[in-house]
């Protein structure tokens, strides 16, 4: 198995830490700085950062925003009070700062710093499609004493042609073709190169279908989809698995139950999945409670954005909508950390065929993208699914693209926000906020600046919402308008 290597390097790591904490402390000068190789600030960043998008990012606050889950209340993000994620906004900026210290490190060579001008590429996508300007090119200027970066346009951190996240990006993928050199502690591509020259080409051919409204020449992505050296299969996605044995289990397996139980099916998949007649819905859910006892099973799904009152009043009993499945809740390992799959480069590729951006097959893109997310779950693909009138490519340009970027919505389920970055761009799914949101009806855009910001960096953080059009969460990016 793929990840075999990887898991015992991490856990392995683990129990180095764990066990030599006391002995350790006998030996060592308290005053003399402690070495650490650079292999254990990569596994921190891959470990750190894989969990949180998928966990808490995915699927405690972009599976609201999406639709794929519906709330009881406990979440009021399904209402679409989003606050600062401020969070988030820390840990991003604590996993630079760690890439940025790996450079001083005993051990650091060129093949380590491709990989982490790569995780860097990431993060900060994250972080502008997420809030929008943000500290960029002045972020880790610790040497420089620098702790008031000024905010980067969004335009800026994509396309500046020398130091833009695509610029890097394609500088990383060279200086890692031509490296002799390795790494170790990569817990997600076990120390292959080759599959983190696939994942940056893939993360570039993501952020081309980001900024494409704004953006006339494609050549770029053209060779990335000819270059051969995009991810191939399922064997190059860019996941971290979760294990049996605590603390990496995946974090709903051990939440309490009100944490679970709130996570309720959303109406939105509901009508989509049994539209399409997919056996995918019982991948994500369980049956209602409900249809259980009676002996018929069956899935249900809530609207989303519903006070606790709303639901009384609809009727709605609880134990009659369906929870996550089984693997998200009594199996400890029994899904990915992801941070990219092979199927939405599938998708993300169909979906530029169909608007001209490139040539290519675009049925071939899509059917390969939907058989790669079915073999992801372990589910078989049905015998006629490609001749069904939901799913096959048969329409104009506009029905070819809502079914596209439709099944590319569900294969992000969970995959951070990456969904809800999708229909901001697309409008696809279009989705209808819930009747009890807090925003006026408005599908929103972006997340607050956290408050620190304001507090030690007002400067560049006033300069920054005056540019922007507001610290509102209804604010667009330049990637959306």
């Amino acid at each position: 198995m793929k990840h075999i290597q990887s898991i015992i390097i991490f856990v392995f790591g683990l129990l180095i830490t764990s066990c030599t904490n006391d002995f350790q402390a006998i030996n060592d000068n308290p005053n003399a700085p402690q070495e650490v190789s650079p292999e254990f600030l990569l596994t921190n960043v891959l470990a750190a950062e894989s969990n949180e998008h998928t966990y808490n990012q995915g699927l405690m606050l972009n599976n609201y925003l999406v639709q794929f889950n519906a709330d009881v209340e406990f979440e009021r993000i399904d209402r679409y009070e989003l606050g600062s994620n401020s969070g988030y906004w820390s840990l991003i900026y604590s996993l630079l700062a760690d890439l940025e210290a790996m450079k001083s490190l005993p051990g650091y060579n060129e093949a380590y710093d491709g990989v982490a001008e790569i995780l860097r590429g990431y993060l900060f996508s994250q972080l502008t499609d997420l809030w929008g300007d943000v500290p960029y090119s002045e972020a880790l200027m610790f040497n420089e004493l620098n702790f008031t970066p000024a905010y980067d346009t969004q335009e800026q951190i994509y396309t500046d042609p020398e130091n833009g996240i695509l610029a890097r990006l394609e500088a990383a993928v060279v200086q890692l073709q031509n490296t002799t050199e390795s790494i170790q502690g990569d817990i997600m591509f076990d120390n292959d190169l080759t599959q983190w020259i696939r994942f940056a080409n893939s993360l570039q051919v993501r952020y081309y279908l980001r900024i494409s409204k704004r953006i006339t020449d494609f050549s770029k992505l053209q060779e990335l989809a000819e270059g051969g050296m995009l991810m191939q299969s399922n064997t190059d996605n860019a996941t971290v698995p979760y294990l049996s044995a605590a603390p990496n289990q995946f974090p709903l397996f051990s939440a309490s139950t009100g944490i679970y139980q709130g996570l309720k099916m959303s109406q939105t998949v509901e009508q989509i999945l049994k539209e399409w007649d997919d056996p995918r819905i019982g991948v994500f859910f369980n049956p209602t409670q409900e249809s259980l006892l009676t002996g018929t099973q069956e899935f249900k799904g809530m609207p989303n954005g519903l006070s606790t009152q709303t639901i009384g009043e609809l009727g709605i009993v609880l134990n009659d909508v369906s929870n996550m499945a089984d693997r998200f809740r009594l199996v400890p390992d029994g899904v990915d950390a992801q941070l990219m799959l092979y199927s939405e480069v599938q998708f993300a590729l169909a979906e530029a065929v169909e608007r001209g951006y490139i040539t290519g097959d675009a049925q071939i893109y899509y059917q390969t993208g939907i058989e790669a997310h079915f073999e992801y779950y372990g589910t078989a693909v049905p015998v006629d699914y490609f001749s069904r009138e939901g799913i096959a490519l048969n329409g104009g340009t506009d029905e070819n693209l809502e079914k596209i970027l439709t099944q590319k919505w569900l294969s992000l389920f969970m995959v951070g926000h990456e969904a809800w970055f999708n229909i901001r761009r697309t409008g696809i799914p279009a989705l209808t906020p819930g009747p009890d949101n807090f925003n006026n009806d408005q599908y929103p855009s972006r997340y607050l600046y956290p408050e620190s910001e304001q507090a030690v960096n007002k400067a560049n953080y006033d300069a920054a919402v005056s540019r922007i059009g507001g610290d509102k969460i209804n604010v667009k990016g330049w990637w959306e308008m």
